[in-house]
């Protein structure tokens, strides 16, 4: 087998024009995991133990099995469950997968950021008489999202890594494009490296974005813990 250049021609507007669904559901499925994760994250707040125990193990059982297994389950054995299945639709089946499955993980991205706001600072807001409301919307979201947005970026490539899953399910993207390509004409070295390229090009780039950010917000942090420390000092 050769490398044919009339082949990467060909079959690279079908590569780039499958891009953009795997874009958009990389997309809605980190939108999801996003908004799924916090859901998880306050449900395992509730200070009841029964219902703590129960998310907890929800969480450990979603977190536990192959993503591959999951969208597996939700294709083919969700539609047969009586009274309760649907027939769902490969995109929604992707996205939910997917999406459900990631949201374990960022909810621990979110617990931590909010454990690692100082516990002083939550109880001047109490002593202050702030509602809830104001105290997640003043003191603790503002103080524990920052950190954690460099973890959320590095799921979020990891996430678009794992897109090609959903080929097991008939998404059309990129690789899914790269498949009947080469049923079709019987190459297959060149489509799958052009998919390669692709998640290269995409997904180095934005590693060493996240890089840079988590750097730059490190410095903040260093810059404004001295700040604070100075001032103390000063008020002392």
């Amino acid at each position: 087998m050769t490398w044919e250049w009339s082949t990467v021609v060909d079959v690279f507007p079908h590569i780039f024009e499958a891009m953009w669904t795997t874009l958009g559901l990389t997309i809605v499925c980190f939108t999801v995991a996003l908004i799924v994760g916090g859901i998880w994250t306050f449900l395992k707040r509730i200070k009841f133990k029964p219902f703590n125990w129960l998310i907890s193990f929800i969480i450990e059982f979603i977190r536990s099995t192959p993503p591959l297994v999951q969208l597996y389950f939700l294709f083919f054995a969700w539609p047969l469950i009586p009274y309760v299945g649907v027939t769902l639709e490969p995109f929604t089946v992707a996205v939910f997968g997917l999406g459900i499955h990631f949201s374990t993980y960022i909810s621990e991205i979110y617990r931590s950021g909010i454990e690692g706001v100082p516990k002083g600072q939550i109880e001047a807001a109490t002593a202050l008489n702030y509602t809830t409301f104001q105290k997640w919307t003043k003191v603790i979201l503002p103080q524990a999202i920052p950190p954690v947005i460099p973890m959320l970026g590095n799921y979020l490539i990891i996430m678009f890594k794992e897109i090609p899953l959903t080929i097991v399910v008939g998404v059309a993207g990129m690789l899914t494009a790269a498949e009947v390509y080469g049923v079709n004409n019987f190459e297959y070295l060149e489509p799958y490296t052009l998919v390669a390229f692709f998640f290269l090009a995409m997904s180095y780039p934005s590693a060493l974005f996240v890089q840079w950010l988590e750097r730059k917000l490190n410095k903040r942090y260093e810059s404004d813990n001295k700040k604070s420390t100075k001032k103390g000092v000063t008020t002392s």
